[in-house]
């Protein structure tokens, strides 16, 4: 990878130079993120909103009348909606610091230019992780439980903060992209709410009518979000899974050059 001196001599990188400078200006986002938590606010707050309000307030008539079954089947659907939804903060930070000249500084120094925004996106894993402790110590206390093992807990989590950080660099681009932060807010928003309420987190595909329920189960929240219920409640896990998978690759595949081509136009 190539990235220029202060000089304005070119600077042959290997990948993992590339790796280490990314890791570190992560552990710089992760620092910034300690020093003012008030960026966890939203993260925090999400989870509990939606599982309190679809729970308690839709879960009796969606439910069937059953909510605490409901409660097992809406508990993985909102945590793919949780991370989901944070995705969206890395492309307003981005777009915000854009704003600041901190990318001329990035420019100025040895580095990888892939390194910003990757560090940028590895230091998201942090709110992930918030949010997803939150959603699951308010599910624990709202009575649920999960089935399988805690090493299926974990493997959800960990599956679960890559999903995340493959569809974040759809809003990495859009950061890079347009002249504001609230234009990537909207932007993005408008983009994650039709993918979650038409998919499976909060009703079965089969409810839908034909049209819809044949995107809901080719969506990728709803693939995620089957894989979460059979990694969590137990089930059949390697079909959505694959489907998933394959969702977020092909994400990296097209966003990730597509950002680092905005960002280069944006720093120049």
């Amino acid at each position: 990878m190539t990235t220029m001196t202060a000089e304005g001599a070119p600077l042959r990188l290997g990948p993992a130079q590339a790796a280490r400078h990314g890791l570190a200006l992560a552990g710089r986002g992760v620092t910034k993120i300690v020093k003012t938590p008030v960026q966890l606010v939203d993260v925090i707050l999400t989870p509990i909103v939606f599982l309190l309000m679809f729970v308690y307030l839709f879960g009796g008539a969606i439910g069937g009348g059953d909510p605490d079954a409901y409660l097992r089947t809406i508990v993985p659907g909102i945590m793919v909606m949780t991370v989901f939804q944070a995705s969206i903060g890395i492309g307003v930070s981005l777009n915000a610091d854009a704003g600041t000249g901190v990318f001329d500084r990035f420019r100025s120094m040895p580095i990888a230019r892939s390194a910003p925004l990757v560090g940028a996106v590895l230091a998201d894993v942090v709110r992930y992780l918030v949010s997803l402790g939150t959603l699951l110590a308010l599910a624990l206390v709202m009575g649920y439980r999960v089935q399988t093992s805690p090493a299926a807990a974990v493997a959800a989590v960990m599956l679960l903060v890559a999903f995340a950080l493959s569809f974040s660099w759809l809003s990495v681009y859009l950061g890079m992209l347009v002249s504001t932060p609230g234009s990537v807010q909207g932007l993005m928003t408008i983009m994650v709410l039709p993918l979650t309420f038409a998919s499976n987190v909060f009703v079965p595909s089969q409810t839908m009518p034909g049209w819809l329920r044949a995107w809901s189960e080719i969506n990728p929240v709803s693939l995620m979000a089957d894989s979460m219920r059979g990694l969590l409640n137990g089930g059949p896990v390697a079909g959505p899974l694959l489907g998933g998978l394959a969702w977020m690759a092909a994400m990296v595949a097209v966003f990730f050059p597509l950002a680092m081509r905005a960002y280069r136009k944006r720093a120049t």
